[in-house]
């Protein structure tokens, strides 16, 4: 006969409180939000860890072979951007050629970034959506196109919503 297992009482140092994670209630303040996020991570998949060791494998590789092959990168990065046969000076062709290009460059980057800057501040704040928010949406921070505010008709705003919704903001604010 076997006996029974033996039930070990939980010592002063053992903490007996369960790992249960407490369900957020929407609403229950900043606290109970942050634990909706606090979710384990699941696994890599096999696959992703095979993608990442062949991208690791091939950046080592063309570390190698440049190593080797240095002298001869070299001479094609100089021919192909201008350095090699000059004018006056050593750098003149670059200067007058590729390198030339670097300031439109820089100019395009800044305004592609200001504009995407300002993209984002102005267009409605939902996940995904690139239309410009006009209306800000009580209680939040959020501005939000015509189509993610729930209280902006879709097909437009005859005369008469737009004189009812007046008339509920007169008596909300106890004007008349």
């Amino acid at each position: 006969m076997s006996d029974p297992p033996s039930v070990q009482e939980p010592t002063a140092t053992q903490d007996t409180t369960p790992d249960v994670s407490p369900v957020p209630v929407p609403g229950a303040g900043p606290a109970a939000d942050q634990r909706a996020f606090d979710t384990e991570v699941p696994p890599r998949s096999p696959v992703r860890t095979v993608a990442l060791g062949l991208l690791v494998v091939v950046a080592m590789l063309g570390i190698v072979l440049l190593g080797l092959f240095f002298a001869g990168v070299r001479h094609w990065v100089a021919f192909h951007t201008g350095i090699l046969n000059g004018g006056p000076d050593r750098y003149y062709n670059f200067w007058s050629g590729f390198g030339s290009d670097l300031g439109e460059a820089t100019l395009i980057s800044a305004v592609g970034i200001g504009v995407y800057t300002g993209v984002r501040k102005v267009n409605c704040h939902t996940k995904g959506c690139w239309r410009i928010g006009h209306h800000t949406l009580d209680g939040t921070p959020y501005v939000l196109c015509k189509r993610h505010h729930p209280h902006v008709p879709t097909k437009g705003a005859s005369h008469e919503h737009i004189l009812e919704q007046h008339r509920r903001h007169q008596e909300q604010l106890g004007v008349r």
